[in-house]
């Protein structure tokens, strides 16, 4: 078995008291969204890094059900905390960039006000008597600490699982306040799969005999067994089924001597029977209910058109991002908040990074290089600076080399278009349309290291393959859609072609031409497959084309399918010119116009 136990998001995780926590207090009454009220609200809450003068590089991070307000070590003798890989100077979340702050949440139980603490009308802890609260109720107690910090604006709001929720609040509730929002593996509300699983990990709790209808407070014995069977089953819902085979696939049979009293016959039960054991050193059962109930409560909408409805006040920056194996929180669930962004025309980037790591990838290590990328990028344009510069796929300057296309296509479209550019690869053509102060610039890419890069570069781009067509985007939403040397490598053309003309008001297509004369000699006179230094620069086993189509065959299929072809450029890239004379055998790349 590789080593499981430490390859955990709680792996760092303790009950030491938290040496750097702050303490502030708000007299109540503090109303609550189900009607309840606190008299008093305390919070406690971590800040790391300097405030500017201007007060405009404050970082809030919003914590998962299990964190705390201990986001990352201060200093070298501190304590793990729970991002340490994410947060910190240098980090993606660089500390000696910006001023972050991890409040605990309301309902916590790590000092924040919560079932735990002492109720000031009793004199005892609340336990039970802890008034149900919402996700709301989390960010206007947060909302309340950034204002008392003297931040009218915040830079960005970053969180994860149920801090992605906490994002996704502030967004509505208050759509003002925060540049940037970083919404992580996370949804505008749970999946029936996932309140099944906290509906069980309630009943662990609430039936264990030592929970004594909740005030278990003084007592000899807790709920300690209920609270980590609920552990338990979160880490199952955490872990993907490509991490459970390989971490316990190879010896199944052969456990961990850990000291939890659960049934460890199989290497899995002895890591889910250490983590609910450990789990309950620090956590309080009153508050697993309370913060998972608020969490299966919260509910923006079932829909991107109730979501568009619900985000229209909000004319923040974007940044939403998913893990291709959580199952908890499947993609599916952020492409929803996506689409709903998208299709209103919001600045929006999102991505999809391809993880085996499931939910737990967000707090694991193994992908940091890629969302942690995306963090620093989507940050550092927030903050007015440039980030292109992102390891082996980022290009060397504002584009790699001159590019003829490139110069007529902009020719073809004017100023104040919209435009959509789908395939954008790492953001050459957007980047000379925002220089343009287009209207608005979008772009589409199945590349996530090329999505990196573009939210690197201030780029709005979305992850997404284009042989799914574009759900995101509404009919006549842009002025232009451009297709750029990717529709040979189209499985569903005629799909593509006609979302294209669905989206946008024009198209401009550009392909390599296979029907070029040196391509033609090539395949006719030597008997090799095509290929030249100009647009067809692929060996034959490693070419992303499976188009070979022609100036002719394009033409016919636009005749065929009643596409009206506004303009047609054609080119020899090579010599560098345009080419008037048998383009089909003299031009080794073609840009048409078209339109329906």
């Amino acid at each position: 078995m590789t080593d499981a136990f430490g390859d955990s998001s709680d792996a760092v995780r303790s009950a030491r008291p938290l040496v750097h926590a702050q303490r502030v207090t708000f007299d109540g009454p503090w109303e609550l969204e189900l009607g309840g009220t606190l008299d008093e609200v305390t919070v406690v809450y971590e800040t790391y890094g300097e405030l500017t003068t201007a007060r405009d590089n404050a970082v809030l991070v919003c914590h998962a059900l299990s964190g705390d307000s201990h986001v990352a070590r201060h200093d070298a003798d501190d304590d793990p905390g729970w991002w340490d890989i994410v947060v910190g100077p240098g980090k993606p979340i660089d500390t000696d960039r910006y001023f972050v702050i991890c409040p605990n949440v309301l309902g916590g139980c790590r000092g924040t006000t919560g079932p735990s603490e002492v109720n000031p009308r009793s004199g005892r802890p609340f336990g039970r008597d802890f008034p149900s609260i919402t996700i709301a109720d989390m960010v206007a107690v947060q909302r309340r600490l950034v204002t008392e910090l003297g931040i009218e604006t915040l830079l960005a709001v970053v969180g994860g699982s149920m801090g992605g929720l906490m994002v996704l609040e502030w967004a509505r509730r208050y759509p003002d306040a925060a540049r940037g929002l970083v919404p992580l593996g996370t949804a505008a509300r749970l999946s029936s799969q996932a309140l099944a699983f906290d509906v069980v990990a309630r009943n662990a709790i609430l039936h264990d005999p030592d929970f004594h209808a909740g005030q278990y407070y003084g007592q000899a014995s807790k709920p300690n067994t209920g609270l980590a069977i609920a552990r338990m089953i979160g880490h199952i819902t955490y872990l993907s089924r490509e991490a459970m085979a390989e971490k316990f696939g190879a010896d199944r049979l052969s456990p961990r001597e850990v000291s939890a009293e659960f049934e460890k016959t199989f290497s899995v039960g002895s890591y889910l029977g250490y983590q609910g054991t450990k789990f309950v050193e620090r956590f309080d059962a009153n508050s697993y209910i309370t913060l998972s109930m608020a969490m299966d409560l919260f509910d923006l909408g079932g829909s991107s058109w109730q979501l568009a409805s619900v985000f229209k006040p909000c004319d923040a920056r974007w940044l939403v991002v998913s893990f291709s194996s959580d199952w908890l929180f499947p993609p599916e669930q952020s492409r929803q908040i996506v689409d709903a962004l998208a299709g209103t025309n919001k600045p929006v980037s999102y991505c999809n990074v391809e993880s085996s790591c499931g939910h737990d990838a967000l707090l694991l290590p193994h992908d940091v290089d890629m969302y942690g990328g995306l963090i620093r990028g989507f940050l550092a344009n927030l903050d007015g600076l440039d980030d292109a510069d992102d390891g082996e796929h980022a290009p060397t300057g504002i584009f790699r080399k001159h590019r003829l296309d490139y110069d007529r296509m902009l020719e073809l479209i004017p100023l104040s278009a919209s435009v959509l550019d789908l395939g954008c690869g790492e953001g050459e053509l957007l980047r000379l349309l925002t220089d343009r102060d287009c209207a608005r610039v979008c772009g589409v890419d199945a590349d996530q290291h090329a999505v990196r890069t573009c939210v690197g570069r201030g780029l709005d781009v979305i992850h997404a393959d284009l042989n799914e067509g574009l759900p995101e985007f509404a009919d006549r939403q842009f002025d232009y859609v451009v297709l750029s040397r990717t529709l040979q490598a189209v499985r569903d053309v005629e799909r593509i072609v006609d979302e294209m003309l669905r989206v946008g008001r024009r198209c401009v297509v550009t392909f390599p031409n296979f029907a070029y004369h040196k391509l033609r000699r090539m395949l006719a006179e030597k008997g090799r497959a095509p290929q030249s230094t100009g647009q067809l620069p692929h060996a034959w086993y490693e070419t992303p084309n499976i188009r070979f189509f022609s100036i002719a065959d394009f033409e016919q299929f636009c005749a065929d399918k009643n596409i009206t072809v506004q303009r047609r450029i054609t080119l020899d890239t090579e010599a560098g010119r345009e080419v008037n004379d048998e383009p089909n055998r003299n031009a080794d790349l073609a840009i048409f116009v078209v339109s329906r």
